[in-house]
């Protein structure tokens, strides 16, 4: 990885807090394609030189907004997971992960739909939002596999197969749900919970 986006790694700060923010909401209001330097800057209160400093292209400062959404998002389910003592319990954690996205704030889910779609044409962002889904699988795989252990659940597959379903199973339905405030969704939403249940061993 090149020397800038390892810097990017260490902002930690409160002026990196703030980019990143200004940064996810433009994308929410305007698109990626409408969130400038220039905008983002000013609205973050920086300059547009630390921008380029840190970051690089703007698609790194996306690429970054990501990671971090995607940092709080799996600790928060890390830690759901751990406390989850039965399959319900689970489907819960996983519905909630799922709600939190959705519900959250729009740039979140405008950056990483974005992010989705850049991939196609940016080897750099395929490669990280790649990383991104591996750690996601990875986590969940290895809190299933420690549930097996412990005999909450008995899987219909190995670890790592259902944690990809699962994972589809989020992705999909949260996507028709951020383009679809309207739709109706809790048959559907219904049948997405039964169908994790059979994959953790619920009811064999």
């Amino acid at each position: 990885m090149e020397a800038s986006a390892l810097e990017t790694r260490k902002l930690d700060g409160d002026k990196a807090q703030r980019i990143v923010a200004a940064m996810r909401a433009s994308v929410g209001a305007r698109g990626a394609a409408g969130s400038t330097f220039d905008l983002v800057a000013r609205e973050a209160g920086v300059s547009r030189g630390l921008l380029h400093y840190y970051f690089g292209s703007k698609e790194r400062l996306l690429v970054e907004v990501v990671r971090r959404d995607c940092d709080e998002r799996i600790a928060a389910l890390e830690h759901a997971l751990a406390r989850a003592r039965s399959v319900d319990e689970i489907v819960q954690a996983l519905v909630a992960s799922l709600e939190a996205f959705v519900q959250g704030e729009p740039g979140a889910q405008a950056v990483l739909y974005e992010m989705v779609s850049a991939s196609r044409h940016s080897e750099e962002i395929r490669v990280e939002l790649a990383e991104l889904y591996r750690r996601w699988r990875a986590l969940l795989a290895g809190a299933l596999r420690e549930k097996e252990r412990e005999g909450i659940v008995r899987l219909d597959a190995d670890a790592d197969s259902v944690a990809s379903i699962l994972f589809a199973l989020g992705d999909g339905l949260g996507l028709q749900l951020s383009s679809d405030p309207d739709w109706v969704s809790q048959g559907s939403l219904e049948v997405g919970m039964r169908t994790a249940r059979r994959l953790l061993g619920a009811g064999i």
